[in-house]
C-alpha cells in the first residue's frame, strides 16, 4: 500500500534532505580535513619524540662519561651495556618515556641496537629482547584519504617512525610506534562525536524551520482548495477567500485565487444551462421505449437510457465510463451482433434474441456512427424490443377492427330491431286471432317457436347495442388487492365446481391505480370465468398482483389447454370464440375496458400447459 504524503509534509522533507545533504557534504569535508591534520600532527609528533629521545640518549652518554663511567672496551656487547646503564641512569630519559607514555596516539617508545634488540622502552616487558618490526609510519599517512580511513576504521594497526644513529660508530635506533586505535580513540572520535551532535541539532532546527515555513507558505493553498471545494460543491457564488503573501500583500497566489473565483462565475452559468439540458434529456430518454448506449470516439459509455438498462439487465452506474468491450464482454450475445473488433463500433443494423428479466425477447440492434466535420466522434448504439412493437400493432389492428365493427354492429342492430318490434306486435296479433280450437294445435305451437325466437334475436341484438354503446367510466383511486380478493369471492362457485385450486398472491403495499372499479372487476371475473371453463377437470389458476416499474401488473393464468397458435391473433377480435355456446365478447369487452383505462393487456399461451393474461394499469400519481 501505498502512503500519499501531504505537500507539506514532502516540503519539510525536501528542506531537511538539502540542509541533511548540506551538512553531509561539509561534515565529509571537515572529517577529510580533520583526519590529514591528525595523521599530521601524529606524523609530527613521532618525529618530535624521537628527536627528542636522540638527545636525551646523547646527554645520558655525556652524562655518565663525564662521572668517569666508559666502556670496558670497544666490542659491540660492551658498548650496549655501556648504552643500556646510561640510559637506565638517566633521569631526563626516563621522563622523556614516561612523556611519551602518555602522548596521544603513542604505542610505544624504544631504543634498540643495530641487531634490534631492546636497550629502554615504555613497555618494560620488551626490554632486553628483540623488538616486533612494524609498517613505516609513511604507509599511513602517505597513502591518501580512503587508504586511511579504511585502516582507522578497521582493527587496531600498529606503524613505527624510526631514527637512526651511531654511538662509537655502533649503529642505534630510536622507534616510536603509533597506534590507529588509539588515534581513532583519543583524536578522532571525540570530534566526531561533537560534529554529530552539532549535525542532529541542526536537523531538528532545519526540520522545524521547515515546517514553519511550508506552513506559512502553503496555507494560501489550503485556501484556495476550499474555494476550489465550493465550486466543485456548486457553491459558484462563495466569495473568494484573501489571500496574500508573507509582505501581507497580494501575491500569484492571490491572483490564481481571483481568476478561480471568475471561473466559478462562468461555470455557474454553464451549469444551470447544463442541468437543464440534462433534464431535459432524462425526461426525454425516461419516455422512450428504445435502449440508447451512446459512446465516446474512444469507444466509452456517456449515457445510457433508462430502457437500457432493463435490456442489459444492470443499472447505468455499472455501464457509464466503461469501454465497450468490458460491456459485451467475450460471450454477450449481443457482442458478435455489434461486429466489435478492438474498441470500434460499425454500423449495423440487425436482429437477435436476448434473455431480459422479463424473459426472452426479440431485439433489433443497430449503430448509427457521429461524425462531425468527416471526423468520427463517437457511436449510438439502439435497442427496439420487436415483440413490443408487434404486440402495439396487435393491440392496435384490434382496436381498429373493434371500433369499425362496432360501428357497423350498431347499424345493423338499430336496423334489425326496428323489423323485430314490429314482427313482435303482429305475432302477438295473431296469437289473439286463433279461434280456440287452436289453442293446443299446430299453429299455436308455431307461434311459440316464433316468439322465442324473436326473444334470442333481441337479445342478440340488445347485446350488440351494449358492447357498442360508449361506457361511462368513473376513475377513482383503487386498492387492486382488494378488487382482485372481490372477485375471487365472486369467481368462487364457479371455480369449485370446476375443482379449480387458487395460488394468489396479492400483496398490499403495490400503490392505487385510477380505475373504475365496477368495470375492471368485469374485465378481470371475465378472465378468471375463462380460465375457469378452460380447465373443465381441474388445475390451477395463479392471480398475482405486482408492481412493474411505474405500472400495476395483474397477471391471470390457467394450467389449461392453452390457446392455438392460429387462434392468438384473433383472441380479442369481437364474436371469436372456440368454446361451443360462447358468444365471443368477453375477452373483447376486457380489452376495451384496459383500454378505457389507458392499460394494456396481453398473454402468453402455450399449448398443453395453459395461458397467462397480464393486465398493466399506470399507478396514481
Amino acid at each position: 500500500m501505498v502512503m500519499q504524503l501531504r505537500l507539506r509534509t514532502k516540503l519539510t522533507l525536501v528542506m531537511s534532505g538539502l540542509v541533511l545533504l548540506v551538512v553531509a557534504v561539509v561534515s565529509g569535508v571537515y572529517l577529510t580535513q580533520l583526519l590529514e591534520q591528525v595523521l599530521d600532527q601524529s606524523k609530527n609528533r613521532a618525529e618530535e619524540i624521537a628527536s627528542n629521545t636522540f638527545y636525551q640518549v646523547r646527554g645520558a652518554i655525556n652524562d655518565t662519561a663525564a662521572n668517569g663511567w666508559r666502556p670496558e672496551s670497544s666490542s659491540a656487547d660492551d658498548i650496549r651495556d655501556y648504552v643500556s646503564y646510561a640510559l637506565s641512569a638517566s633521569q631526563g630519559f626516563q621522563a622523556q618515556l614516561q612523556a611519551a607514555n602518555v602522548a596521544s596516539g603513542i604505542y610505544e617508545l624504544s631504543v634498540a641496537d643495530g641487531d634490534d634488540k631492546v636497550l629502554a622502552s615504555t613497555d618494560k616487558s620488551a626490554v632486553g629482547k628483540f623488538r616486533l618490526k612494524r609498517a613505516p609510519l609513511s604507509q599511513l599517512t602517505d597513502r591518501g584519504f580512503l587508504h586511511e580511513a579504511k585502516v582507522l576504521a578497521g582493527p587496531p594497526a600498529y606503524f613505527e617512525f624510526d631514527y637512526p644513529f651511531k654511538i662509537s660508530d655502533y649503529p642505534f635506533e630510536v622507534h616510536v610506534v603509533v597506534s590507529s586505535g588509539l588515534l581513532l580513540d583519543n583524536q578522532i572520535l571525540p570530534i566526531v562525536r561533537r560534529l554529530g551532535s552539532i549535525v542532529l541539532l541542526a536537523l531538528v532546527i532545519s526540520t522545524v524551520l521547515a515546517a514553519v515555513v511550508s506552513r506559512a507558505a502553503l496555507a494560501p493553498l489550503a485556501r484556495i482548495s476550499a474555494q476550489l471545494d465550493r465550486i466543485t460543491a456548486g457553491q459558484f457564488d462563495s466569495p473568494a477567500p484573501e489571500v496574500r503573501g508573507f509582505g501581507g500583500g497580494v501575491d500569484e497566489l492571490g491572483q490564481v485565487s481571483k481568476k478561480i473565483s471568475q471561473v466559478g462565475q462562468q461555470l455557474r452559468g454553464v451549469h444551470e444551462i447544463f442541468s437543464t439540458m440534462r433534464e431535459n434529456m432524462n425526461s426525454v430518454m425516461a419516455g422512450l421505449e428504445d435502449g440508447l448506449l451512446l459512446f465516446t470516439r474512444d469507444a466509452r459509455a456517456v449515457m445510457v437510457s433508462p430502457a437500457a438498462e432493463k435490456f442489459l439487465g444492470t443499472s447505468a452506474g455499472n455501464i457509464l465510463g466503461r469501454r465497450i468491450t468490458d460491456i459485451f464482454p467475450a460471450g454477450h450475445p449481443l457482442r458478435e451482433v455489434l461486429q466489435i473488433e478492438g474498441d470500434e463500433l460499425r454500423e449495423v443494423a440487425a436482429e437477435t434474441e436476448l434473455k431480459t428479466a422479463e424473459g426472452e425477447k426479440r431485439v433489433g440492434v443497430s449503430v448509427q456512427a457521429i461524425q462531425e466535420d468527416g471526423e468520427r466522434m463517437g457511436a449510438l448504439v439502439t435497442l427496439r424490443d420487436l415483440d413490443s412493437l408487434d404486440n402495439i400493432n396487435t393491440q392496435l389492428q384490434v382496436s381498429e377492427r373493434l371500433a369499425a365493427l362496432g360501428r357497423v354492429t350498431a347499424g345493423v342492430a338499430h336496423e334489425v330491431k326496428n323489423p323485430l318490434n314490429s314482427m313482435r306486435l303482429w305475432l302477438e296479433n295473431l296469437k289473439e286471432s286463433l279461434p280456440p280450437s287452436e289453442q293446443d294445435g299446430n299453429a299455436r305451437q308455431a307461434v311459440q317457436v316464433l316468439d322465442k325466437e324473436i326473444d334470442r334475436l333481441d337479445a342478440v341484438v340488445k347485446r350488440f347495442l351494449d358492447f357498442t354503446r360508449p361506457m361511462e367510466v368513473r376513475l377513482e383511486a383503487t386498492q387492486l388487492a382488494e378488487l382482485l380478493k372481490d372477485v375471487l369471492e365472486v369467481a368462487q362457485p364457479q371455480l369449485q365446481k370446476s375443482g379449480v385450486q387458487v395460488a394468489q398472491l396479492l400483496p398490499i403495499d403495490v400503490p392505487e391505480v385510477y380505475v373504475d372499479r365496477d368495470l375492471l372487476k368485469q374485465a378481470v371475473l371475465n378472465l378468471v370465468l375463462n380460465a375457469a371453463e378452460a380447465m373443465p377437470n381441474g388445475g390451477q389458476l395463479r392471480l398475482v398482483l405486482s408492481r412493474r416499474g411505474e405500472a400495476a401488473e395483474i397477471t391471470v393464468g390457467d394450467t389449461g389447454k392453452g390457446i392455438a397458435p392460429e387462434h392468438r391473433q384473433k383472441i380479442f377480435q369481437l364474436f371469436f370464440t372456440t368454446r361451443p355456446g360462447g358468444s365471443g365478447i368477453g375477452l373483447a369487452s376486457t380489452f376495451r375496458i384496459v383500454q378505457l383505462m389507458n392499460g394494456a393487456i396481453d398473454f402468453t399461451s402455450e399449448v398443453g400447459k395453459g395461458t397467462t393474461f397480464r393486465i398493466e394499469l399506470p399507478l396514481a400519481a
